[in-house]
């Protein structure tokens, strides 16, 4: 394999165009090999994991727990796991696994509506952009971690008069900023770093300002680390998961004992989900909302991530399964990170003498605000700060490695020929691209720009309803099963997610509030150029629908509903009778006839 990696290298570099173009690299022991298998179960569970288990269950969920009634949010949260979670992750990874195509491909299945998958891959670039930069921020922390003390310890030379290491709250005692709280002149120093060193932030989008080149070289980082790791698509990558999906949780564990061991944290983990539970929340309806929110964002429904990676798996793996094992421990990994994150938050607010709620932040207020500022008060501070960003920097390398394997494999699908003899060149231009797309977000108005665009990208999430109607395909892959086996699958796909989905979906649009940063407000231009893109991304749908309309032959139910002829298991072993060459052109012919039964079309695909 290290021969052959080195001379795939040298016919890149030193193409000779008299040189037989080769396939990449698979295994002898690929039952596709075409498309190349994982080379082991285990490293397609922790590409899963690594994907599913993102910045949302460190930075999020503790504060979304916090905020929803602590250990009473874990009520709505598992049950939004039984009901949407866990049988949409079934779903995709299950339709990927079938057919062992990309995105777009998949929904040959219904051929109307293959626009979801190019919308779905449009999202996932959008998000590789999202991810890559935040890789750049860990990256950059990361090595700002190396001095002693850290440099956001204390106002220096780059704070301003406002900075104070003791910030003042908005009942003027000493405390620190919160998100909950009215703005105040005083910042912390980690609040004044954040802000002036390391995004040297502007007032607004209309005050772009150059490029922060400290950000743009760490941005170039994070793309060369991602094309080296997927050089040989999953059969890099899947060696380099080994590390980065299992390294966060050794980090996570570390800063847990020792946070425990502090001052204070007794506090933090009350606030987080002890005593102070509060199950009057409940009642309220926007916790069910939150945890069906964070549901959906945590486990990458939707992108087509999990699709693409199912693609990879053997025709009878256990993909029910493997749902299980991943789902359940991406939520483990939520309720453990929230230990880790309040047992230090609250030996911070210990020092502040304050109340833990006024020093709990979420999203970037949390990974590069407040947390560093409590690492910053422990013992060996620099140690501590490397571990928690390099913690940030694997999280979102596998997040982003299952990014670029959709776009790279929904173009190896489509376009076989031109690409498979160029697989380590087309994920350097892939990453390449995604580098470029990134600068404008380390430029000086990087922050509110960047979350506009995460806004968007739950909001078309959002819109991406599961959906299936091939159980028995999925038992030519997992043997038959009884009726009441699928009785609570039907239940969850056809009913309970639609229904959850659209309620969430409607309400959303309902309580709509233009996005802003902090005192950071969007011009009207910028609102309109974020709902332009979320257009972008869902016009292909109805495009798509109208071209295969126009394109279709004989019956309009075929086009809507049949599955093309090209769906069906990728290899001729596993297609069996049902998905015969002659039975298909039968199954054709049927739904070409004027009279057939809708009835009799539909059971025979379910």
């Amino acid at each position: 394999m290290r021969e052959y990696g080195w001379n795939t290298f040298k016919d890149f570099i030193f193409r000779n165009p008299a040189v037989v173009d080769q396939d990449p690299p698979v295994d002898d022991g690929d039952e596709n090999t075409e498309r190349g298998n994982w080379a082991s179960k285990k490293e397609y569970i922790l590409s899963t994991i690594g994907y599913a288990v993102g910045l949302g269950n460190i930075w999020r969920f503790p504060y979304l727990a916090y905020k929803n009634g602590g250990g009473a949010f874990l009520i709505p949260y598992f049950v939004m796991l039984v009901v949407t979670g866990i049988p949409l992750f079934f779903l995709e990874s299950a339709f990927g696994q079938f057919c062992s195509q990309g995105p777009i491909n998949i929904w040959r299945a219904v051929p109307i509506l293959q626009g979801v998958g190019i919308a779905m891959v449009i999202v996932t670039l959008i998000v590789s952009v999202y991810y890559n930069v935040i890789i750049a921020y860990s990256l950059y922390y990361m090595f700002a971690s190396f001095q002693s003390p850290l440099p956001w310890s204390s106002c220096l030379s780059w704070a301003d008069g406002n900075c104070s290491s003791v910030p003042t709250g908005k009942d003027g005692n000493s405390s620190c900023p919160s998100s909950n709280m009215i703005t105040v002149p005083v910042q912390s120093p980690s609040e004044q770093y954040w802000n002036r060193v390391a995004l040297q932030r502007s007032s607004g989008l209309d005050e772009t300002g150059p490029v922060v080149w400290h950000l743009a070289l760490c941005l170039l980082l994070s793309s060369m680390l991602v094309a080296a790791a997927l050089s040989k698509g999953i059969k890099s990558s899947g060696k380099v998961v080994y590390f980065t999906a299992t390294f966060p949780y050794v980090v996570i564990l570390i800063l847990l004992i020792r946070g425990a061991t502090l001052e204070g944290a007794r506090d933090g983990i009350e606030f987080y989900i002890g005593s102070q539970s509060n199950l009057t929340k409940l009642t309220e309806a926007q916790v069910w909302k939150d945890a069906a929110t964070q549901t959906f964002y945590s486990l990458s429904i939707g992108w087509g991530g999990v699709m693409t990676l199912a693609s990879y798996n053997n025709f009878h793996n256990n993909v029910f399964k493997d749902s299980f094992v991943v789902t359940l421990t991406n939520a483990g990994t939520s309720v453990l990170a929230g230990f880790a994150i309040f047992s230090i938050l609250g030996h911070m607010a210990h020092i502040y003498k304050m109340p833990v709620g006024e020093v709990v932040k979420e999203g970037f207020g949390l990974a590069f605000i407040a947390y560093p500022d409590a690492l910053s008060k422990l013992p060996i501070s620099p140690l501590w700060s490397i571990l928690f960003f390099f913690m940030l920097l694997t999280v979102g390398l596998d997040s982003q490695f299952a990014g670029i394997e959709v776009v790279t494999t929904c173009l190896l699908d489509a376009f076989p020929k031109v690409f498979k003899p160029k697989r380590t060149l087309l994920t350097l231009t892939t990453c390449s691209v995604l580098y470029f797309l990134g600068l404008p977000c380390v430029t000086r108005v990087s922050l509110p720009l960047f979350n506009f665009m995460f806004c968007v990208c739950v909001c078309i999430l959002l819109m991406f309803p599961g959906g299936n109607r091939f159980i028995k395909d999925i038992e030519m892959m997992l043997g038959n099963k009884s009726f009441t086996f699928w009785l609570w699958w039907r239940a969850c796909w056809f009913f309970l997610s639609p229904c959850i989905i659209v309620v969430i979906l409607v309400w959303s649009l309902m309580t709509f509030t233009p996005p802003s940063y902090e005192a950071v407000q969007f011009p009207d231009w910028g609102l309109a150029l974020g709902w332009c893109m979320a257009v972008f991304v869902l016009l292909w749908i109805p495009v798509v629908a109208v071209y295969k309309l126009m394109r279709a032959e004989g019956s309009v139910w075929k086009s809507l509903c049949a599955p093309a002829k090209e769906w069906h298991p990728y290899l001729d072993i596993h297609r069996g009778e049902r998905y015969s060459e002659e039975r298909c052109r039968n199954r054709m012919t049927s739904w070409t006839k004027p009279d057939v039964n809708v009835n009799v079309i539909s059971s025979s695909w379910l």
